[in-house]
């Protein structure tokens, strides 16, 4: 591992400042970044521990009833928080569907948002990547590529965003909260993430120095508790990433779909916001052939980028599988095997 400084800074404005130079990255569980370090894929020249920052690690109700969830909250403490289960329980089941029991109590959420692709070409250094050093070529483009993305790629990237949490959220409108440079800021989660376009080594909107410190959840987002489910199909019951997954979240009112949300992940560069599928649903019944169509406008630009076009239909049938569920209602318990499609309604009590 190559030798770096490390600095453990008092305060977020004595952080971002020491972040701010370059070579500079944060630590906070590191159990992506550490990983990166230890390959010699991510080679900074400085860490700056952000682990002992006061006031980032609560998850707290805000006066206007949004949800703001900080930073160093971990994955397993959100997702095993009741009331957080009852009201997002999409988000919730999510967490719990990623990794493995041990790397849940140490990830973060400011962490997670920011996760590297699982890109094996990304993580072998004796392989061309663009994310890794631009301008260097894609050797996924011809090689092994059949997890890579159909939705938002370019001929220099087709990796996918690897994130379980990120697609709930993105389809319940959470925000995000920076602080940097110029002082503090909120973006939209589904903002955040960047498609690689020419540029795929910035994979994110964020600035040198810049520290998320909070995610917040809106209001209207718990509005959804009572149809909301997340599906991801994977090589492995547990411990993998998602072939393709898909958060869906409806409000029915008078036996019609007065609102929905659908997004989708292991598709894109980012977590894929399926906004005409949205428009689909809206106002109608809910029936099979509706989801179908919402399927259909969800996938309507998605291409294969190499030996990967039966994503396209897995990704149509994981809506379908997806708003299906959520049409029938969030089940009173979270499913044992949270998230899979071969998980019955009921199961162990996470929540």
């Amino acid at each position: 591992m190559k030798p770096f400084e490390y600095i453990r800074p008092a305060t977020v404005a004595e952080a971002v400042a020491a972040a701010a130079q370059p070579g500079a990255a944060y630590l906070a569980a590191g159990t992506n970044l550490l990983d990166l370090m230890k390959g010699g894929v991510s080679r900074p020249d400085r860490l700056v521990d952000v682990t002992h920052l006061d006031g980032l690690d609560a998850i707290e109700t805000l006066a206007d009833g949004s949800l703001r969830i900080g930073a160093l909250v971990s994955n397993a403490d959100l997702a095993h928080d009741p009331a957080f289960a009852k009201s997002y329980p999409a988000v919730a089941e999510a967490l719990l569907s990623g990794a493995s029991a041990q790397l849940r109590n140490a990830a973060t959420v400011g962490g997670n948002l920011l996760q590297r692709t699982r890109c094996a070409y990304f993580y072998d250094t004796a392989s061309r990547c663009n994310k890794r050093e631009a301008g260097s070529g894609c050797d996924a483009s011809e090689g092994e590529n059949r997890t890579h993305a159909v939705l938002g790629w370019s001929e220099n990237c087709i990796a996918t965003h690897p994130s379980d949490f990120c697609v709930p959220l993105v389809a319940l409108d959470a925000m995000v909260e920076i602080e940097g440079r110029g002082g503090h800021r909120e973006i939209a989660l589904d903002e955040l993430h960047r498609l690689p376009g020419d540029t795929p080594a910035r994979e994110s909107v964020l600035e040198p120095g810049d520290l998320i410190v909070a995610v917040r959840l809106p209001p209207a987002a718990h509005a959804f508790a009572a149809h909301a489910r997340y599906l991801k199909v994977r090589e492995r019951t547990s411990y993998a990433f998602a072939v393709v997954s898909a958060a869906a979240a409806l409000r029915i009112e008078n036996g019609k779909i007065a609102e929905a949300r659908l997004a989708l992940g292991g598709v894109a560069a980012k977590p894929w916001r399926a906004r005409a599928a949205e428009d689909v649903l809206r106002g109608v019944a809910p029936a099979a052939d509706v989801f179908q169509e919402a399927a259909r406008r969800a996938l309507t630009d998605a291409k294969p980028s190499g030996d990967n076009a039966f994503k396209i239909e897995l990704a149509r049938r994981i809506v379908v599988r997806a708003l299906t569920l959520a049409a029938a209602g969030t089940p009173a318990r979270m499913p044992a095997l949270p998230a899979s499609p071969f998980a019955s309604t009921t199961g162990a009590i996470h929540a």
